[in-house]
């Protein structure tokens, strides 16, 4: 149990059996009447982000959660295994836990696992990671009509926007949280 005086950025709340990670909080103090803390939470498995309002000083209860820094290894049906660097541990995680992460994750690749109760809760990759193209038609000269970008296929099989000298076979950064091209590697 803590005290809403004591919330905190990323701190993960279990409210009515659901846990909830703080994204955003606010002490209010106003000229009349008592203090409160007005807070955004997001839904850790489903990602729905709500607003909630606390007396202050009113004890909530918080969650344990483990992060553990793990090597992906294999796709096992819709699954992922993972293997824990300090135990050798492995775990499966669901598809639909990875979610989009799933397009940027080759094998052999750290990435850090959230772990509630032996659970897995979200996985959360570097921020940018090295993805070499696999396909894309060769860019023409003087053809700007698409913004000087054209898509091209990594070897995750996910589609990347690149410049158009960008060829097959060359090693890209791409940025895992939305999809960016950051340049050649």
């Amino acid at each position: 149990m803590a005290s809403t005086n004591d919330l905190k950025n990323g701190l993960v709340l279990n409210l009515d059996k659901e846990l909830w990670t703080v994204v955003e909080f606010q002490h209010v103090k106003p000229g009349k009447g008592p203090a409160f803390v007005r807070t955004t939470l997001k839904h850790v498995l489903s990602g729905k982000v709500v607003d909630k309002t606390f007396n202050a000083g009113t004890k909530v209860e918080t969650a344990t959660v483990d992060k553990r820094t793990m090597q992906y290894l294999y796709k096992d049906g819709d699954d992922y295994v993972f293997m824990d660097l300090d135990t050798y541990d492995q775990i499966h995680v669901s598809g639909g836990t990875v979610g989009e992460a799933a397009n940027y994750l080759l094998g052999e690749a750290e990435a850090t696992v959230a772990l509630h109760e032996g659970v897995p809760l979200y996985i959360e990759l570097p921020t940018s990671v090295f993805l070499e193209v696999t396909y894309t038609e060769p860019g023409l000269q003087g053809d700007r009509s698409t913004g000087g970008t054209k898509p091209a296929t990594v070897e995750t099989g996910a589609t990347v926007q690149v410049p158009l000298f960008i060829t097959t076979g060359e090693k890209i950064k791409v940025d895992t949280r939305d999809g960016r091209y950051l340049g050649r590697s």
